[in-house]
């Protein structure tokens, strides 16, 4: 009767971890295809529409400028649904991330131009980056930890992978459809009003993505270390995860360089440079774009069953070692304009690198934070890092190849992101899977009472 019973409490912990870590992933789909397809429509449409008066280098500029402010956001959005997260639980708040990023995404697309209303228009188009700045920077936090937190032990990389391979279908969804229409309706039709389209898909999506993620139960481990209401919950999480894991936050913003400068430079910054610097197919990287979103579909999942056999450390070191090693060949390959090697080390750069760095990242990061304020800690580290390391990286490559037009500097803010996440990681201890870690760093737990900060 006994053996029964385990049976059966084991059956209804996997369901749970299943249906966690599926509406972790659809979720993330839907706030990843929201917040990449800004970044694509920035690169070929916003410079012109949203900022025709200025030259277009400076159009450029101006366009990945507001692609960073979403970015900027994403730390405030990490700490109040991290602090709300941790006190009032997972689930609420994984269902107003996606409803948010719905509506805003939404709103861009019925946005008018400058040509309708001036400056108004550019305007317009910050803030609502900023919301969805705001909407993804909760997402993350949340979504990896009822992933995580739900995972059976030695599989919490596998399960928690759905995470970032919703970066990756995000990513294949909103370049498909831009290629589509760019085929279909021709320039000058989509240019005028066909970039909409994808803009307002995006409503079908996030009402898929609300009703899956209204079904989930809430993060057994949640409610087992800090109630169902929060019975055991601290005062002001990120407080508390700053005080405790101080050093957890710095860690973070150096391990996440080499995931954040390979995937956008290949899939945001190249775009751009191949089109306006080398007269190459605007085609070349919308369909790498689309290559890569699709094949770290499985390599994501892949590199995690990996890292939960041999350990996380041996994946990421590796990843990292070869965004490092590929920074140059892969400006040479476009130099030379030569698409075979220029696929080769895209691959090499979005699929190997940065899908074996991401492939650990959940687990990770989130066991860097006691369970209590591990929302606001990891989710707003991992945001604080975004920002950082991310949001302006094609704003910042943009800025160095204009100092002397070569593409050197943009090569060695590449390999030097790459380089400092190889030192970090490879002077961490890391076991296999979360629960396995060992000190990285290690810090006293704080009381599970109501006084703590």
């Amino acid at each position: 009767m006994k053996s029964k019973n385990l049976a059966t409490e084991k059956d209804i912990a996997g369901r749970r971890a299943r249906k966690a870590a599926f509406g972790s992933f659809v979720g993330a789909v839907v706030d990843w295809y929201d917040f990449l397809l800004y970044g694509i429509t920035a690169a070929l449409v916003f410079n012109s529409q949203f900022f025709p008066s200025v030259s277009p280098t400076i159009g450029t500029l101006a366009a990945f400028a507001t692609f960073g402010v979403g970015f900027l956001f994403r730390p405030l959005g990490g700490i109040v649904f991290g602090h709300f997260g941790d006190r009032l639980g997972r689930k609420r708040m994984l269902v107003i991330t996606v409803m948010l990023m719905g509506v805003s995404t939404a709103l861009i697309g019925l946005l008018p131009t400058y040509a309708s209303i001036g400056w108004y228009a550019p305007l317009a188009l910050v803030l609502l980056r900023a919301l969805q700045g705001f909407a993804v920077g909760g997402e993350w936090g949340g979504a990896a930890l009822m992933a995580v937190e739900s995972a059976p032990e030695g599989k919490k990389a596998f399960y928690s992978s759905g995470v970032q391979v919703g970066y990756g279908v995000g990513l294949v969804l909103a370049t498909g459809i831009v290629s589509i229409l760019t085929h279909t309706l021709g320039n000058d039709a989509f240019m005028a009003w066909g970039w909409r389209v994808p803009f307002l898909i995006s409503i079908v999506l996030v009402l898929v993505a609300a009703w899956i993620r209204s079904t989930m139960e809430e993060s057994q481990e949640f409610v087992e270390k800090v109630g169902m209401h929060g019975e055991h919950k601290v005062k002001i999480p990120v407080l508390a995860a700053l005080r405790n894991h101080p050093e957890s936050f710095l860690l973070i913003i150096a391990l996440r360089m080499a995931e954040m400068f390979t995937m956008y430079i290949v899939t945001a910054f190249a775009l751009a440079y191949s089109t306006k610097n080398l007269g190459m197919s605007r085609d070349l990287f919308l369909n790498i774009s689309l290559l890569v979103g699709a094949v770290s579909c499985v390599t994501i999942p892949a590199f995690a069953m990996l890292a939960d056999r041999i350990g996380m450390k041996r994946v990421y070191v590796t990843g990292a070692m070869i965004g490092l090693l590929s920074a140059v060949p892969f400006f040479l390959a476009m130099e030379a304009r030569s698409v075979a090697w220029i696929v080769i080390f895209s691959v090499l750069l979005a699929n190997i690198a940065h899908d074996m760095v991401v492939s650990v990242q959940q687990p990770l990061f989130t066991e860097f934070f006691g369970a209590q304020y591990r929302y606001s800690g990891a989710g707003v580290g991992y945001q604080f890092a975004s920002v950082i390391c991310g949001g302006f990286t094609p704003f910042i490559a943009t800025a160095l190849l204009g100092v002397d037009g070569s593409w050197h500097a943009v090569a060695a803010y590449l390999a030097g992101g790459c380089l400092l996440s190889v030192i970090v990681s490879s002077r961490m201890k890391m076991g296999k899977s979360a629960g396995q870690l060992g000190k990285i760093p290690s810090y006293p737990q704080p009381a599970t009472s109501k006084s703590v900060i």
